[in-house]
């Protein structure tokens, strides 16, 4: 059978499936609407009762609780918690799960969340779909939220293929762009590209705030435009994402901060050397290939 008519054959599959999704934030709340859409049955876990109550009264949902028992007749169980939260869910639900279902987690870093939950439930597959916006809670939660966005899972050698097939036939629903790779490699990947531009972006407000003159401070702060505003974004945002980013991906973040610290000192080198024409090389090279990122 060809790997399409596989993902047709197991997407008539699941359409039949209960899906449970503990956490009705962003992103939670972004696959309760797209999966309901696409006709799922779909039950929701908050903590909140008011969160339940409003998932209801908008048919994000079909059955909403804040008890892990309502689980218990889930197919595949979403855990869309903080990072700091899905492993002491798991633990939690894990004892409401029938033998068959399917557990997976959307944090952004994986080889900690592997480690911790694969050993107590075999069907677990950690996930992270690489979709958001500044926004957070049920209220912020959108339809079309992973579309054309990344969404890879991080199987490990004892993790069935049924699971990971299945999972991958949710994220075909999705219209996500499905990738798979090993836990490690997931998690220094997004050291670069999500976690090392957070501190980067961080560093740079506070290195300008830092500035001892304050009327160069407040000029700066003037005449700041497009270049601080891209370049900021990220520095600017959730310091409780931030910081569990660092604590839960500490490996890989510090051998990306390095390399980066590495390359600062080198660019230092060569401007106090006068050095241009190795500047105009490196901004030739970083010109050309940042289209390969994005």
């Amino acid at each position: 059978m060809s790997l399409s008519k596989l993902i047709d054959k197991l997407i008539h599959t699941v359409i039949n499936m209960k899906i449970g999704i503990v956490g009705l934030g962003l992103i939670g709340g972004s696959l309760a609407i797209a999966f309901k859409k696409a006709g799922l049955e779909i039950i929701g876990v908050s903590r909140k009762a008011t969160t339940c109550a409003t998932a209801l009264e908008r048919q994000m949902v079909d059955q909403a609780s804040t008890d892990f028992s309502i689980l218990n007749g889930a197919d595949v169980v979403f855990v869309c918690t903080p990072i700091d939260y899905v492993i002491p869910t798991a633990k939690a639900l894990i004892p409401h799960l029938k033998p068959t279902a399917i557990l997976t987690d959307v944090a952004s870093v994986k080889g900690t969340m592997v480690q911790a939950i694969a050993p107590l439930w075999q069907n677990f597959v950690g996930g992270h779909p690489m979709a958001g916006t500044a926004e957070q809670g049920i209220d912020a939660a959108l339809e079309n939220l992973f579309i054309g966005a990344p969404y890879v899972l991080t199987p490990i050698e004892t993790t069935p293929q049924i699971a990971i097939d299945t999972l991958q036939s949710l994220i075909e629903i999705l219209e996500s762009h499905f990738y798979i790779c090993a836990p490690d490699i997931h998690d220094q990947s997004v050291a670069w590209i999500s976690h090392l531009p957070v501190y980067v972006s961080a560093s740079l407000i506070s290195a300008c705030l830092k500035e001892a003159n304050p009327d160069i401070l407040n000029m700066a702060k003037s005449l700041a435009s497009s270049g601080f505003r891209d370049t900021s974004r990220v520095g600017g945002g959730n310091p409780e994402l931030g910081l569990m980013m660092a604590q839960y991906n500490k490996k890989a973040l510090r051998r990306s901060l390095h390399a980066y610290q590495q390359e600062l000192n080198q660019v230092i080198e060569l401007i106090e050397a006068d050095n241009w024409e190795a500047i105009k090389t490196l901004l030739q090279e970083t010109q050309n290939q940042r289209g390969t990122f994005l």
